[in-house]
């Protein structure tokens, strides 16, 4: 049996990866100085798409390949992956065709031009969502279709700037976070089964003498967690791939060029309203693409591209890059007269982009690869590039490389393996809700706490609440203000490798979003996890700590 893999980086890349390689009988050790998903998987736009304008840069394969995985995401994802209908608002007909096609051909923008397109036009639109359906070939979903900006069953906007809406299909992830847990609980049922190792430490870092690996807690830097010796060692810390090289004393040229995206949240009721669950796809002012996206019972729109080299961690969302947005919104409603004091809250992450000279953000490639290191004792590469979306088809490419390196065969793969979840999932909505009564008839639960629950944790609602009834331990009663049983959260810091207040409130409970988050809640959350024994300190002092970061992180305040 081989040794175990070091994976570097507890996102969405990293937990996929895990979860190949146990398929293959390899284990693996994932260490990350910060939680599970809490890098660029929690700041996306938290679409599951085939990046419609990689077509412009001639980046079919790319098209086919993310459109292939949106499908199969789709299929065996159903509790976090849905179907979404977008609407792309068109102002003339032939807007960007000469400057397009010479992105396509890749050639210079002309002189005193811009490479980046300001609006396509009918014509490109209608060629780029021609391709867009070919690769897809799903009949499960809907294909383009152009109506008029009038028409009543269209997403309401001006009209009298824009002519036409051409519609097509995409998918949204509400909680990539979630997703990643989930993409590790695999990892480990697929570990027990075989009997071969997956451990997990956040909040940790790795230091690496000739082939040895040790592991220290990020507050105990002198003690030692772990110590073993890799078969290899993946970078998959994303936009801090340089910055890991560094702290691993790995030359490396350097190979990171990552660019900050901000997004914002808003309950601004009129605009959830008009978007009625369907989606807008524009370009702003500037040519650069936004998404205007319906999130639940609130709005979420993005986002930006700009250069950020600064550490991840500390992307913020300027006010500039919230009144870009605020301003690309207006220019679809200008009736609803949205305005920064309607944003609920704000995010903002550093994509995981690979250095280019590319003369646009827009133009840097979103592919992904395996960077080998020859510099180190022990083989190493850095997983550059990829999203959300081809986080399986990078993970089963990268687990193939790294199995012939060992000398293995790659005899599994996860391409027709559902996420625990998404087993036996209702096919529709009066199902569904069908589902969600049963169960809290079942559990003496009010509805909306199985709704919550199911959010989290999909199909596997019933079983893990079975498992707390047969305990003894579940009771109804909730955490102030919210739908979340406390026997649940329970669960949750027990089962989930939460060790944190905002591990819970940002990626386990994804309370960052509930709209009347309040100190009682963070109070008790806090009490919850001294009782399990995750946290030590004050839990005063803890949840104070939390309150100052969600206000200078995300701008949201709360009673």
């Amino acid at each position: 049996m081989a040794q175990p893999v070091l994976i570097l980086g507890a996102g969405i890349n990293g937990a996929a990866l895990a979860r190949e390689l146990a398929l293959n009988g390899v284990g693996s050790v994932i260490v990350d100085i910060h939680d599970i998903a809490s890098g660029a998987t929690a700041y996306s736009s938290r679409l599951i798409h085939g990046g419609l304008r990689y077509l412009e840069y001639g980046e079919f394969d790319l098209v086919r390949e993310s459109l292939e995985e949106r499908t199969r995401w789709l299929r065996l994802a159903p509790q976090f992956v849905r179907p979404l209908r977008l609407f792309i608002p068109i102002r003339s007909r032939r807007g960007g065709l000469i400057a397009g096609a010479r992105k396509f051909l890749g050639m210079k923008p002309r002189r005193g031009g811009s490479q980046r397109v300001k609006h396509h036009g009918l014509w490109s639109v209608r060629l780029g969502l021609w391709l867009y359906d070919v690769y897809a070939h799903d009949p499960t979903l809907p294909r383009r279709r152009l109506y008029k900006s009038r028409s009543p069953d269209v997403v309401r906007i001006d009209s009298t700037k824009y002519r036409w809406m051409y519609a097509f299909s995409d998918a949204q992830i509400v909680y990539p976070e979630r997703f990643t847990l989930a993409l590790l609980e695999d990892a480990r049922q697929i570990a027990e089964a075989a009997g071969i190792p997956l451990r997990i430490f956040t909040y940790h870092r790795v230091t690496i003498d000739g082939q040895t690996a040790t592991v220290h807690p990020l507050d105990r830097p002198d003690e030692t967690a772990f110590s073993f010796q890799p078969s290899a060692v993946i970078n998959a810390t994303g936009a801090w791939v340089d910055r890991t090289l560094s702290a691993l004393n790995v030359p490396s040229k350097p190979l990171m060029g990552g660019t900050k995206g901000s997004h914002f949240i808003t309950h601004h009721e009129p605009l959830r309203a008009r978007l009625a669950g369907r989606a807008i796809y524009v370009e702003a002012a500037d040519g650069r693409p936004v998404f205007v996206l319906p999130f639940g019972q609130a709005t979420l729109v993005g986002t930006t591209d700009l250069p950020f080299a600064d550490d991840p961690a500390n992307a913020v969302a300027a006010p500039e890059e919230l009144q870009y947005l605020v301003e690309a919104v207006n220019e679809l409603f200008p009736d609803l007269r949205l305005s920064t004091a309607d944003i609920a809250l704000h995010y903002s992450g550093v994509r995981p982009l690979p250095v280019s000279d590319a003369s646009a953000t827009a133009a840097v490639t979103r592919r992904h690869w395996l960077e080998p290191n020859n510099q180190s004792a022990v083989p190493l590469y850095s997983i550059i590039g990829g999203k959300l979306t081809t986080c399986r088809s990078l993970a089963e490419d990268a687990a193939g490389t790294i199995l012939a390196r060992l000398g293995l065969e790659q005899r599994s793969n996860s391409r027709d393996r559902p996420l625990p979840g998404g087993e036996s999932y209702p096919r529709d909505s009066v199902s569904l809700a069908a589902e969600w009564d049963r169960i809290a008839q079942r559990f003496s639960l009010d509805r909306r706490a199985v709704e919550t629950i199911w959010s989290l944790v999909g199909t596997r609602s019933e079983t893990i609440l079975a498992d707390l009834s047969r305990a003894g331990s579940l009771d109804s009663e909730c955490l102030p203000g919210t739908s979340l049983p406390r026997r649940f959260v329970r669960w949750i810091i027990d089962h989930e490798w939460a060790t944190t207040l905002d591990d819970l409130v940002e990626r386990r409970l994804m309370l960052l979003y509930h709209p009347r988050l309040s100190r009682a809640c963070l109070d008790e959350l806090a009490q919850l996890l001294v009782q399990s024994r995750r946290m030590s300190g004050p839990p005063m002092a803890e949840v104070e700590k939390t309150i100052a970061r969600l206000a200078k992180h995300f701008g949201k305040s709360f009673s």
